[in-house]
């Protein structure tokens, strides 16, 4: 609902371009499963987590391997190897080059 008002409002406000087959309207979504996202929708089962981590460089080097392993795998990222190559691996994925 929220996302079709966002949408509408959108195209009443910049309107669209005549050139193009942009339609203003959405049909409202169906989801099963009370919201929750089904194998159907996505049939890989990764989801894009919406916000990217803030986490700075004495984090990682201080974050346990179960929580380095979980935001791999939350970012669709999968890295075997041990603990200091998981670490480093994670701040070369999610570090701007000037933190680490």
């Amino acid at each position: 609902m929220a996302l079709s008002w966002l949408i509408h409002s959108a195209c009443h406000v910049l309107g669209t371009p005549k050139d193009t087959n942009i339609q203003c309207h959405v049909k409202s979504l169906k989801v099963p499963n009370g919201g929750l996202p089904s194998k159907e929708m996505n049939p890989s089962g990764f989801q894009m987590p919406l916000h990217y981590p803030r986490y700075n460089k004495a984090d990682y080097e201080k974050m346990e391997e179960w929580k380095v392993d979980l935001l791999l795998k939350q970012y669709g990222l999968n890295f075997k190897g041990n603990l200091d190559e998981k670490r480093a691996y994670a701040m070369g994925a999610f570090l701007w080059p000037g933190q680490y």
